[in-house]
């Protein structure tokens, strides 16, 4: 099945190329492979250390101080990670379908000046910007969305430590506690 897939998808791409005139032939990665793949990797990954073992869902950690999670906030957080999902999808198939006509039309640039040619280059890398950084928000949701199930939703994946209800509501995609979110971004 996937080699028909993949022989399809590489038939497809050279027609492609060859209506565009492209002689470079690159492959695409597609989100069902991405997720399947991220998914039987991280099955297989050994824990991290210090890393807590999972609690059951409907019991996911919370700072001290903090009131537990509701079963109506665990299925807010669930419900806004799922919109958020299905409309980071909608912008991705957004965004590769005006990429491809802009890749369509990069060859039409005969008697176009050196604005118009300029112009179509910055477009077309703000559109590879777009689409790579809605990818990467795809992976951080749909992660999110695992760890929910695990049960591991709230955990801090460097420490172990609960990273605090607040946060994981103003920031459902958040992997980390903030003390440790701080400790990255001063190394950078």
């Amino acid at each position: 099945m996937v080699a028909k897939q993949a022989a399809a998808a590489a038939q497809g791409a050279a027609q492609a190329a060859e209506q565009t005139g492209a002689k470079t032939v690159v492959a695409k990665k597609t989100a069902g492979r991405t997720t399947a793949a991220r998914k039987r990797a991280a099955a297989s990954a050994p824990p991290k250390a210090g890393v807590a073992a999972p609690v059951a869902p409907g019991e996911l950690p919370v700072r001290p101080g903090e009131d537990p999670w509701t079963p109506e906030e665990v299925a807010e957080a669930r419900a806004g990670l799922q919109s958020e999902d299905a409309r980071l999808e909608a912008e991705i198939a957004s965004a590769e379908t005006a990429l491809a006509g802009l890749m369509r039309d990069s060859g039409d640039g005969a008697g176009d000046d050196q604005a118009d040619t300029g112009t179509k280059n910055i477009t077309r890398e703000s559109e590879l910007a777009l689409a790579a950084n809605a990818r990467e928000m795809l992976e951080q949701t749909e992660r999110a969305l695992e760890r929910l199930d695990a049960g591991t939703y709230g955990l801090c994946e460097n420490c172990g430590n609960p990273i605090g209800k607040a946060r994981m509501q103003a920031f459902p995609r958040a992997t980390l506690c903030v003390e440790c979110k701080q400790k990255q971004e001063r190394r950078y």
